[in-house]
């Protein structure tokens, strides 16, 4: 068993990721008790099938990672966001919900630790992950999805502030 943990945005603006690897599923939590989301990842033969939430208030994970590369769709057909990263020695980049209207994703990997951000300067989030034996592509795919649930909930949270 090897864990995943570490912090996805700032101190009051940010969630915590916390996940146990099994050598095959990745189960845990990004955010915290109340604020946040479970996180559950299964990594067979290069594929990844999952869900980041509950039944309601969540999105499906599904797609290809491996050793160079993550290529995979959270959220459904129409309403969803595809994940197109390339793993190298040291780092891992690429994009993320499209080529437009998306997100940078630039990771650098330090022994078992990942650090970098995704998206731009303004409007981005800082990402430090420890990720011990799990493969660096999946744990990275763990931070874009922590990024999802935290824009997610930040825009839903701006959505209902404009709306009273």
């Amino acid at each position: 068993m090897s864990d995943l943990d570490g912090r996805m945005g700032g101190l009051t603006a940010g969630y915590d990721i916390k996940a146990k690897w099994d050598g095959e599923r990745l189960r845990g939590r990004i955010g915290g008790h109340f604020g946040g989301k479970d996180i559950d990842l299964t990594l067979k033969g290069g594929e990844v099938d999952g869900r980041i939430g509950g039944v309601f208030g969540g999105f499906d994970a599904h797609g290809a990672v491996d050793g160079q590369r993550v290529e995979v769709r959270l959220g459904g057909r129409i309403d969803g966001d595809n994940v197109e990263l390339k793993v190298g020695a040291d780092s891992i980049t690429g994009r993320f919900s499209g080529r437009i209207a998306g997100k940078d994703v630039e990771l650098r990997r330090d022994g078992p630790t990942l650090h970098g951000r995704i998206g731009g300067r303004l409007d981005g989030k800082d990402v430090e992950l420890q990720f011990g034996q799990i493969p660096p592509a999946l744990a990275a795919l763990a931070a874009v999805c922590a990024f999802k649930a935290l824009e997610d909930e930040q825009n839903d949270a701006s959505a209902s502030g404009n709306s009273s």
